[in-house]
């Protein structure tokens, strides 16, 4: 009899709902949702962080998240990208940099490093557009969904899969994603998670694959051995025909993870590759571990597992299933440290923690009830002291330091009657500038390039509610800040001749009295 389970909120993620916005939003926020969270092999060969340490970015579209990589200082520069909403062909366009190699048809992590994409709000949704990361290192992927990616028909994205790694990959960690599709080959759907091309260091944790003909690969044929080093914990595998995973060449760990409707076969360990089974629950499936359709043999140390209405084959030929009695045929030494969930309660763990939308919990190994860190505000709103919101300070607290909008210039857009550009740098409240409707523009400009990290943003009395707006950097296009309401927002410094305020959405007409500047 299974026993009910108890889980803990990982304090993985202090990253909120914070207010949506078009585009991309910075804040001055610096955790990552990797940090003390990453597990498994993605701890090796230095560590797995993603984007920690740097700055944060929100964005609703696909094109966004390309801007966001494209407007770090580098192809390094560490950043987190929250990301809320719908993700597809219709918004994800390729954008160019020196910090980026971006396409249109796809989510392009390519030549780059220090990235952490992570659903927030009410949910992020890649739908028929795959997420392909290529020649790049120190990614974390979390709390997305991605379905329906294909190969063939219409649309087509990331050759069919789902995640996709290849071409000199390291050090990846996807946690709590829920990768679906919608059948096999024959529906135009290749695997949900694949690596190849000398893929190596990958942790998949928490997640959903389901729904697919394919789970994914490690390993593109017989002859790319140079991947590997891949951990699969606390996953559920459902309604999948094969490759859960198929493993050619190299070391992977499974461990508690839930395999259930194995249609054809399941873990595929084949041409001298070594897998480490241990304590996973497998139910109502078909020879869920061997070496199949390849004479090249695969090896695997087994230990713990649960086998619930599992069927075997014969072996014949290129078949050879491991059971129905499962024994170990190598040993595999793990340089990391994990902690074992009994088989008997995986199906209730899993069922609790992995996917997309859960709140990133996770099992203490145990199968015991934790409770969070009281500190930790979880993957839902955190609260008016989340600092990468806005708060408005009121007029008589101003950032400290030169107000450089006082002596520089100003113009715009949608300007209202009445109102003048210029009374957003005169030093005083009792003026204002208006837009002629519920959005327009308002900026500061200056001779010469001007470096600047902070803005204060002030209604006079009378004045509507900014809904949403934008900081641009006018030069480049490129966004610096996003919120709603009035007050102080930091960003990192960047020297402009020009910078704009864009209100994207207002309840009234706001009264804009000040558009101060800050060099910090």
């Amino acid at each position: 009899m299974r026993r009910a389970v108890a889980v803990r909120l990982s304090a993985l993620l202090a990253a909120g709902a914070l207010t949506a916005a078009t585009g991309v939003a910075l804040s001055t926020t610096t955790a990552s949702a990797a940090t003390g969270g990453v597990t498994g092999y993605a701890t090796q060969n230095g560590g797995t962080t993603g984007g920690a340490g740097g700055q944060t970015v929100r964005a609703t579209t696909g094109t966004a998240i390309h801007q966001a990589l494209c407007g770090r200082a580098s192809s390094s520069t560490p950043i987190t990208i929250q990301v809320e909403g719908t993700i597809n062909h219709g918004n994800t366009t390729k954008v160019s940099g020196s910090s980026c190699n971006t396409a249109a048809d796809r989510i392009e992590l390519k030549q780059i490093s220090n990235v952490t994409i992570v659903g927030v709000g009410s949910g992020a949704v890649f739908d028929q557009l795959g997420i392909h990361i290529r020649e790049a290192g120190n990614i974390v992927i979390q709390n997305v969904t991605v379905r329906n990616v294909k190969k063939s028909g219409s649309p087509t994205s990331n050759g069919g899969d789902a995640i996709g790694m290849e071409s000199d990959v390291r050090n990846v960690w996807v946690d709590h994603v829920t990768l679906e599709a919608s059948g096999g080959e024959s529906e135009g759907y290749d695997g949900l998670f694949d690596m190849k091309d000398n893929t190596q260091y990958v942790t998949l944790s928490y997640s959903v694959l389901r729904n697919s003909g394919r789970g994914g690969l490690i390993g593109s044929s017989e002859s790319d051995r140079s991947n590997g080093y891949v951990t699969f914990h606390h996953n559920l595998y459902e309604n999948i025909d094969s490759r859960a995973p198929l493993l050619r060449g190299g070391i992977a760990h499974m461990y508690n993870n839930h395999y259930k409707r194995l249609n054809d076969s399941g873990i595929n360990s084949r041409a001298g590759a070594r897998a480490k089974v241990d304590n996973n629950y497998f139910e109502d499936s078909k020879d869920v571990l061997g070496t199949f359709y390849t004479d090249e043999a695969g090896y695997w140390q087994v230990g713990g597992n649960v086998f619930d209405n599992v069927t075997w084959s014969s072996r014949s030929g290129d078949h050879n299933p491991a059971g129905p009695n499962p024994t170990s045929n190598t040993s595999v030494s793990i340089p990391y440290g994990f902690t074992l969930d009994g088989a008997n309660c995986v199906p209730s763990v899993v069922a609790q923690t992995a996917g997309a939308g859960k709140g990133l919990k996770v099992s203490d190994g145990s199968c015991t009830l934790q409770s969070p860190d009281p500190t930790d505000p979880g993957p839902t709103d955190p609260g008016p002291t989340d600092p990468g919101e806005p708060t408005d300070p009121g007029p008589t607290d101003p950032p400290a330091g030169t107000n450089l909008s006082l002596g520089a210039g100003a113009d715009g857009s949608s300007k209202a009657s009445g109102t003048s550009y210029g009374n957003v740098i005169d030093g005083s409240t009792s003026t204002y500038w208006s837009p002629s409707g519920s959005t327009g523009a308002v900026s500061v400009k200056w001779g010469s390039a001007t470096t600047v990290s902070k803005v204060n943003i002030r209604l006079a009395s009378g004045s509507g509610t900014i809904g949403a707006y934008r900081l641009l950097n006018h030069d480049t296009g490129a966004v610096l800040a996003s919120g709603s309401g009035a007050g102080t927002v930091g960003f990192s410094p960047v020297s402009l001749r020009k910078i704009t305020l864009e209100i994207t959405n207002a309840s009234g007409t706001p009264r804009i009295a000040e558009f101060e500047t800050y060099a910090s």
